[in-house]
Formats: C-alpha cells, structure tokens, sequence
C-alpha cells in the first residue's frame, strides 16, 4: 500500500509531506532556484531545506583604464576590484628655483596679520605662461607692488640666481592612484646660488614647474606649506595662498572647477604652479595629489 502524501509549503515553496507510522514527515521541497541581482549583474539564489542562500553571481569583468593604457576590473564577492591597467609611475615636477638676496623687496617682511594675501595674482595666467600681478596697486604683503613681482618669476641679473631642480613624487600607500611629496624642512638650494647669508638656511627663493596632464575624472590636487602658493590648471588660478603665513593648506577637485576652464575628459591640459619662500624661520612644501603627466607611463 503506498504511504499517504499531502501537499505542504514552506519558505523555499511547495513540497509533499508523508505519513509513515502514525507521523508525518517535514515538509520536503525540492531546491529551488530563484534569480537575483547585486552590484556585479545576475545571479542565482537558491533555497533548500528552509533556507534561502545568498545570491551567487558569476565573476563580472569589465574595461578600465589608467592614464597608461587599458585594462581589466572584476566584481568578486559584491564588490568591485582595482584595475590591472597599467600604473603610471610616480611623476618628477622639473622645476626652476630663484634665489634672492634677503634684503630684496617683498622677502622678510613681518609676518602681520599673517593670513592669506589672496588676490594678489590675476585669475588667469599672463602670455608668457607666468602670473600677473593684481594688487591695487600693492596688496599686504608686497608693498613694492607690481615692480617687485615681477622678479619673482623672471631671471634678472644681480637680483637673482637661478637654477633646475627635480622635485621626485613617491607612491601615496594611504591613497591608489596617488603620489606625494612632504618636505617640513624644504630648503633645496642650502649653500648654493646666493648661499644662506649668515643664516642656518637659505630662506629666500622661488620656484616654478611646468607640466601637463590628460584629464581623466575625478583629479585633485592639494598643497599644504608656507609662503605664497598658486596652482592654475588650464591657465586658470584653481588655489590661492598667497602671502607670507604660516603653513596652510590648499586644496582643488579638478571635476569641480572643470566646466568653468573648459575642460573635457580625455583631452591634455597645461598644470602650472608657483610657490615663493619668503620669510624665516620655516620652510613646509607638502603634496598629495592623483594627477599623473603621461611621460610617467615611460
């Protein structure tokens, strides 16, 4: 005689149960499947013995891409994995630095009120790809005005001594993707040019780079250090720290300033900055940023 069955259900769906000695058995369903989804596409959940199990979803790729060529991302686990592109190696801003007496206008002033000079230098960058004075005509912390700038930058003979110098980035570890430079004690021409004038240091220079990246989305740059700090990103002034103050930071998401300087994911724009260490008794030059010029691919 065949045992008795009923039809029963459960959280997985419909089943049969069996009578056998007096009793009947659990609900016996069979293992169903059901589809899902996640943040890695579809997949398939399935519920057996009363249980639902989590979602299984296949190993998704997908293109990606670096600033040095394409590559490959997959989704393991819900989660999407970094990119096996090709990493541009840490970038060298090749820079030029000026030396200046001590007693030249503008450098050793008193450090009062000490904040932010900001508007010294116009929005966008003159024709010969240097910043343009916009004091009224001087601004707190230039008092020789638009005369005395304009040596800041330009090689003039008995004011100043110039020089190259490589300025190397390293890997950020706190950051993929990002590359840093953090000097507290940034004093690149000790003894040399116009020397350190009786001093431990030699305090009075500027410096000035000159490089070119592909916006790529999703870039920042940010400066931490003392004296006058200008960064331009397509001509155009993107941080203003200008001023003899103490150590202050700046900080600039590219995505952020892209639509008002016209800027278009996949094309190559200039990157300029110019830093001026002016005043005694500290010297703090500090980078952090995610933007890579192509030759770093090399």
């Amino acid at each position: 005689m065949d045992a008795e069955t009923r039809a029963c259900e459960g959280l997985c769906g419909s089943g049969v149960s069996t009578c056998s000695q007096g009793y009947w058995s659990e609900c016996r369903i069979p293992s169903v499947e059901t589809p899902c989804s996640g943040p890695c596409g579809a997949g398939v959940q399935t519920c057996e013995n009363g249980v639902m199990g989590a979602c299984v979803i296949p190993v998704m790729q997908r293109e990606c891409s670096s600033v040095c060529g394409s590559g490959h991302e997959s989704c393991i686990n819900g989660e999407w994995g970094p990119c096996d592109a090709p990493l541009p190696k840490p970038p060298v801003l090749h820079t030029k630095i000026r030396d200046f007496h001590a007693g030249q206008a503008d450098f050793e002033l008193p450090r009062a009120p000490n904040t932010i000079d900001a508007g010294m230098v116009e929005r966008f960058l003159g024709k010969d790809h240097l910043p343009v004075y916009a004091g009224n005509p001087t601004t707190i912390s230039t008092p020789s005005g638009k005369a005395g700038f304009d040596l800041w930058f330009h090689d003039t003979p008995g004011v100043n001594q110039a020089r190259d110098y490589d300025l190397q980035l390293s890997d950020d570890p706190n950051t993929p993707g990002g590359f840093f430079f953090e000097d507290t004690t940034f004093f690149p021409i000790d003894g040399k040019l116009f020397g350190n004038e009786g001093r431990d240091h030699n305090y009075h220079f500027t410096l000035e780079a000159h490089t070119a990246f592909v916006y790529r989305g999703g870039e920042v740059f940010t400066f931490a250090g003392d004296d006058d700090f200008w960064v331009f990103v397509n001509n155009g002034l993107v941080i203003d720290l200008g001023g003899t103050h103490t150590s202050r930071t700046g900080r600039v998401n590219i995505d952020e300033v892209s639509g008002g300087l016209a800027m278009f994911v996949g094309q190559k724009y200039p990157l300029d900055l110019f830093f001026a260490e002016r005043h005694t008794f500290s010297s703090n030059f500090i980078v952090h940023t995610t933007i890579a010029d192509v030759g770093s691919c090399e």
